[in-house]
Protein backbone atom coordinates (compact mmCIF):
# COMPACT_ATOMS: atom_id res chain seq x y z
CA UNK A 1 0.00 0.00 0.00
CA UNK A 2 1.34 3.09 -1.07
CA UNK A 3 1.60 6.48 1.55
CA UNK A 4 -1.34 8.24 -0.12
CA UNK A 5 -3.30 5.51 0.33
CA UNK A 6 -2.31 5.34 3.90
CA UNK A 7 -2.97 8.92 4.93
CA UNK A 8 -6.17 8.53 3.47
CA UNK A 9 -7.21 5.36 5.82
CA UNK A 10 -5.86 8.07 8.56
CA UNK A 11 -8.65 10.38 7.72
CA UNK A 12 -10.92 7.54 7.05
CA UNK A 13 -10.10 6.43 10.54
CA UNK A 14 -9.98 9.30 12.26
CA UNK A 15 -13.89 10.16 11.36
CA UNK A 16 -14.81 6.79 12.34
CA UNK A 17 -13.05 7.52 16.09
CA UNK A 18 -15.18 10.94 16.50
CA UNK A 19 -18.34 9.25 14.90
CA UNK A 20 -18.45 6.34 17.63
CA UNK A 21 -17.06 8.25 20.38
CA UNK A 22 -20.21 11.00 19.65
CA UNK A 23 -22.60 7.86 19.23
CA UNK A 24 -21.24 6.13 22.50
CA UNK A 25 -20.93 9.52 24.87
CA UNK A 26 -17.89 8.30 26.33
CA UNK A 27 -13.82 7.96 24.97
CA UNK A 28 -10.82 9.07 24.56
CA UNK A 29 -10.63 11.31 21.73
CA UNK A 30 -7.29 13.22 21.67
CA UNK A 31 -5.00 10.36 22.38
CA UNK A 32 -6.91 8.17 19.92
CA UNK A 33 -6.81 10.71 17.27
CA UNK A 34 -2.87 11.12 18.06
CA UNK A 35 -1.75 7.69 17.77
CA UNK A 36 -4.14 6.23 14.50
CA UNK A 37 -1.48 7.49 11.89
CA UNK A 38 0.75 5.14 13.80
CA UNK A 39 -1.57 2.02 13.95
CA UNK A 40 -2.79 2.62 10.22
CA UNK A 41 0.81 2.25 9.15
CA UNK A 42 1.82 -1.12 11.60
CA UNK A 43 -1.68 -2.54 10.35
CA UNK A 44 -1.57 -2.06 6.82
CA UNK A 45 2.24 -1.78 6.17
CA UNK A 46 4.59 -3.54 9.32
CA UNK A 47 1.88 -6.34 11.10
CA UNK A 48 2.11 -9.73 9.73
CA UNK A 49 -1.26 -10.64 10.43
CA UNK A 50 -4.39 -11.43 9.36
CA UNK A 51 -8.05 -10.75 9.79
CA UNK A 52 -8.73 -14.77 8.39
CA UNK A 53 -6.65 -16.38 11.19
CA UNK A 54 -5.98 -13.84 14.09
CA UNK A 55 -4.90 -16.71 16.13
CA UNK A 56 -1.88 -17.67 13.22
CA UNK A 57 1.28 -18.77 15.73
CA UNK A 58 3.37 -17.44 13.51
CA UNK A 59 1.55 -13.78 13.75
CA UNK A 60 2.99 -10.58 14.95
CA UNK A 61 1.96 -9.07 18.20
CA UNK A 62 0.74 -5.81 19.19
CA UNK A 63 -0.43 -4.43 22.33
CA UNK A 64 -1.73 -0.99 23.08
CA UNK A 65 -0.40 -0.20 26.19
CA UNK A 66 -2.33 3.16 26.59
CA UNK A 67 -5.41 1.43 26.33
CA UNK A 68 -7.93 4.03 26.75
CA UNK A 69 -7.15 5.37 23.54
CA UNK A 70 -8.87 2.13 22.09
CA UNK A 71 -11.30 3.74 19.49
CA UNK A 72 -8.43 4.59 17.00
CA UNK A 73 -7.45 0.33 17.92
CA UNK A 74 -11.15 -0.70 16.80
CA UNK A 75 -11.24 2.11 14.33
CA UNK A 76 -8.19 0.39 12.43
CA UNK A 77 -9.01 -3.49 13.08
CA UNK A 78 -12.32 -2.74 11.60
CA UNK A 79 -10.85 -1.43 8.71
CA UNK A 80 -8.38 -4.43 8.25
CA UNK A 81 -11.67 -6.48 9.00
CA UNK A 82 -11.15 -8.19 12.01
CA UNK A 83 -14.42 -7.21 13.09
CA UNK A 84 -17.71 -5.90 10.90
CA UNK A 85 -17.67 -1.76 10.44
CA UNK A 86 -21.38 -1.65 12.03
CA UNK A 87 -20.02 -3.15 14.88
CA UNK A 88 -17.84 0.49 15.59
CA UNK A 89 -21.96 1.79 17.07
CA UNK A 90 -21.89 -0.72 19.94
CA UNK A 91 -18.81 0.94 21.58
CA UNK A 92 -19.35 1.22 25.31
CA UNK A 93 -23.47 -0.31 24.89
CA UNK A 94 -25.17 -2.91 26.50
CA UNK A 95 -23.15 -6.75 26.16
CA UNK A 96 -20.85 -5.19 23.86
CA UNK A 97 -17.56 -6.39 23.71
CA UNK A 98 -15.92 -3.10 22.39
CA UNK A 99 -15.47 -1.89 25.89
CA UNK A 100 -13.62 1.14 26.74
CA UNK A 101 -10.38 -0.41 27.06
CA UNK A 102 -8.49 -3.40 24.75
CA UNK A 103 -10.25 -6.78 25.74
CA UNK A 104 -9.21 -10.40 24.06
CA UNK A 105 -12.93 -10.96 23.30
CA UNK A 106 -12.36 -9.09 20.18
CA UNK A 107 -9.94 -10.72 17.43
CA UNK A 108 -6.72 -9.32 16.56
CA UNK A 109 -6.32 -7.69 20.47
CA UNK A 110 -3.60 -9.57 22.46
CA UNK A 111 -4.23 -8.52 25.45
CA UNK A 112 -6.75 -6.79 28.02
CA UNK A 113 -4.61 -3.18 28.99
CA UNK A 114 -5.60 -0.07 30.49
CA UNK A 115 -3.82 0.04 34.01
CA UNK A 116 -0.94 2.09 32.48
CA UNK A 117 2.35 0.90 32.64
CA UNK A 118 1.52 -2.59 32.11
CA UNK A 119 1.59 -3.38 28.31
CA UNK A 120 5.43 -3.35 27.55
CA UNK A 121 5.77 -5.86 30.37
CA UNK A 122 3.54 -8.36 28.52
CA UNK A 123 5.28 -7.39 25.09
CA UNK A 124 8.78 -8.53 27.00
CA UNK A 125 7.13 -12.17 27.82
CA UNK A 126 5.80 -12.41 23.98
CA UNK A 127 9.04 -11.59 23.02
CA UNK A 128 10.60 -13.94 24.71
CA UNK A 129 8.29 -16.70 24.77
CA UNK A 130 8.44 -16.32 20.31
CA UNK A 131 12.22 -16.41 21.03
CA UNK A 132 12.15 -19.82 22.89
CA UNK A 133 9.89 -21.37 20.13
CA UNK A 134 12.47 -20.46 17.50
CA UNK A 135 9.38 -18.06 15.91
CA UNK A 136 10.38 -14.77 14.23
CA UNK A 137 7.74 -13.01 14.91
CA UNK A 138 8.01 -9.26 15.80
CA UNK A 139 6.29 -7.71 18.66
CA UNK A 140 5.08 -3.91 18.99
CA UNK A 141 3.89 -2.12 22.21
CA UNK A 142 2.63 1.68 21.60
CA UNK A 143 2.92 3.44 25.13
CA UNK A 144 1.53 6.50 26.11
CA UNK A 145 4.34 9.50 27.23
CA UNK A 146 2.49 9.86 30.24
CA UNK A 147 2.53 6.06 31.41
CA UNK A 148 6.20 6.23 31.93
CA UNK A 149 5.62 7.76 35.25
CA UNK A 150 5.15 4.12 36.44
CA UNK A 151 8.06 1.88 36.95
CA UNK A 152 6.73 -1.22 35.42
CA UNK A 153 7.70 0.17 32.12
CA UNK A 154 11.40 0.54 33.41
CA UNK A 155 11.72 -2.93 34.83
CA UNK A 156 10.43 -4.21 31.26
CA UNK A 157 12.61 -2.08 29.81
CA UNK A 158 16.19 -3.47 31.43
CA UNK A 159 14.92 -6.92 31.57
CA UNK A 160 14.35 -7.11 27.29
CA UNK A 161 18.07 -4.88 27.30
CA UNK A 162 19.10 -8.15 29.82
CA UNK A 163 17.55 -10.55 27.21
CA UNK A 164 18.87 -8.91 24.43
CA UNK A 165 15.41 -8.69 22.57
CA UNK A 166 15.95 -7.53 19.25
CA UNK A 167 12.45 -9.20 18.21
CA UNK A 168 10.96 -5.84 20.15
CA UNK A 169 10.18 -2.55 19.20
CA UNK A 170 8.21 -0.24 21.78
CA UNK A 171 6.62 2.63 20.11
CA UNK A 172 6.15 6.17 22.80
CA UNK A 173 3.03 8.44 21.69
CA UNK A 174 4.91 11.45 22.53
CA UNK A 175 2.37 13.99 22.44
CA UNK A 176 3.32 15.78 25.46
CA UNK A 177 0.08 16.13 27.45
CA UNK A 178 -2.00 13.52 29.77
CA UNK A 179 -5.10 14.22 31.40
CA UNK A 180 -4.28 16.51 34.09
CA UNK A 181 -1.69 18.98 32.18
CA UNK A 182 1.41 18.90 30.15
CA UNK A 183 3.69 15.80 30.95
CA UNK A 184 6.73 17.73 31.61
CA UNK A 185 4.75 19.53 34.68
CA UNK A 186 3.01 16.22 36.06
CA UNK A 187 6.01 14.10 35.88
CA UNK A 188 8.96 14.95 33.19
CA UNK A 189 10.06 12.01 31.32
CA UNK A 190 12.78 13.91 29.27
CA UNK A 191 15.76 12.98 27.49
CA UNK A 192 13.46 10.61 25.93
CA UNK A 193 16.14 9.10 23.93
CA UNK A 194 19.34 9.34 26.21
CA UNK A 195 17.18 7.61 28.76
CA UNK A 196 16.02 4.90 26.88
CA UNK A 197 19.86 4.16 25.27
CA UNK A 198 20.95 4.13 28.75
CA UNK A 199 18.58 1.63 29.35
CA UNK A 200 20.55 -0.75 26.38
CA UNK A 201 17.62 0.07 23.44
CA UNK A 202 18.67 1.42 20.47
CA UNK A 203 15.86 4.47 19.69
CA UNK A 204 14.99 6.70 16.69
CA UNK A 205 12.59 9.34 16.56
CA UNK A 206 10.45 10.28 13.97
CA UNK A 207 7.57 12.67 13.38
CA UNK A 208 4.53 10.10 14.36
CA UNK A 209 2.34 11.68 11.38
CA UNK A 210 4.58 11.39 8.71
CA UNK A 211 3.28 8.42 6.79
CA UNK A 212 6.98 7.78 5.29
CA UNK A 213 8.56 8.51 8.29
CA UNK A 214 6.85 5.94 10.35
CA UNK A 215 7.12 3.37 7.93
CA UNK A 216 10.92 3.39 7.66
CA UNK A 217 10.76 4.12 11.70
CA UNK A 218 8.72 0.95 12.54
CA UNK A 219 10.27 -1.49 9.81
CA UNK A 220 10.65 -5.18 10.85
CA UNK A 221 14.28 -5.01 11.37
CA UNK A 222 15.51 -4.27 14.45
CA UNK A 223 18.21 -0.82 14.80
CA UNK A 224 20.77 -2.76 15.96
CA UNK A 225 21.24 -6.63 16.52
CA UNK A 226 20.40 -8.16 20.28
CA UNK A 227 19.03 -4.54 21.30
CA UNK A 228 15.13 -4.01 21.73
CA UNK A 229 14.41 -1.04 19.18
CA UNK A 230 12.33 2.21 20.78
CA UNK A 231 10.72 4.60 18.62
CA UNK A 232 9.52 8.13 19.67
CA UNK A 233 6.69 9.22 17.74
CA UNK A 234 6.35 13.13 18.33
CA UNK A 235 2.98 13.83 18.14
CA UNK A 236 0.14 15.85 18.62
CA UNK A 237 -2.77 15.52 20.76
CA UNK A 238 -6.45 15.62 18.66
CA UNK A 239 -4.24 15.67 15.76
CA UNK A 240 -6.61 16.38 12.67
CA UNK A 241 -9.02 18.90 14.31
CA UNK A 242 -7.45 22.38 14.75
CA UNK A 243 -9.73 22.82 17.61
CA UNK A 244 -8.59 19.99 19.71
CA UNK A 245 -5.04 19.67 18.91
CA UNK A 246 -2.70 20.14 21.73
CA UNK A 247 -5.52 20.55 24.14
CA UNK A 248 -5.57 18.55 27.22
CA UNK A 249 -9.16 19.29 27.99
CA UNK A 250 -9.61 16.67 24.84
CA UNK A 251 -8.00 13.67 26.36
CA UNK A 252 -11.44 12.33 27.86
CA UNK A 253 -14.48 14.83 26.14
CA UNK A 254 -16.65 13.99 23.58
CA UNK A 255 -17.99 16.52 20.70
CA UNK A 256 -21.13 17.69 20.68
CA UNK A 257 -23.32 17.67 17.43
CA UNK A 258 -22.03 20.52 16.07
CA UNK A 259 -18.54 20.23 17.54
CA UNK A 260 -18.36 16.90 15.37
CA UNK A 261 -19.72 18.26 12.31
CA UNK A 262 -16.64 21.00 12.51
CA UNK A 263 -14.22 18.19 12.72
CA UNK A 264 -15.58 16.08 10.08
CA UNK A 265 -15.67 18.87 8.14
CA UNK A 266 -11.99 19.53 8.71
CA UNK A 267 -11.34 16.14 7.80
CA UNK A 268 -13.41 16.07 4.57
CA UNK A 269 -11.20 19.09 3.73
CA UNK A 270 -8.12 17.23 4.44
CA UNK A 271 -8.97 14.52 2.53
CA UNK A 272 -10.06 16.50 -0.41
CA UNK A 273 -6.51 18.45 -0.40
CA UNK A 274 -4.92 15.17 -0.56
CA UNK A 275 -6.77 14.33 -3.59
CA UNK A 276 -6.18 17.61 -5.34
CA UNK A 277 -2.04 16.85 -4.31
CA UNK A 278 -2.12 14.00 -5.87
CA UNK A 279 -3.67 14.98 -9.49
CA UNK A 280 -1.15 17.44 -9.38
Amino acid sequence: MNDSALMRKSIACRRRVLEIIHHAGAGHTGGSLSCVDILTVLYNAVLRISPDNPGDPARDRYIQSKGHSVEALYAVLADRGFLPDEELQTLCGYRTRLIGHPTRKVPGIEQNTGALGHGLSFGVGAALGLRRKRCDARVYVLLGDGELAEGSNWEAAMSASHHRLDNITAVIDHNGLQITGAVRDVLGVDPLVERWAAFGWSVCECDGHDIPRLRAALRREPIEPAKPTLVVAHTVKGKGVSFMENEKGWHHRVPKEDELERALAELDRAAAELGEVERT
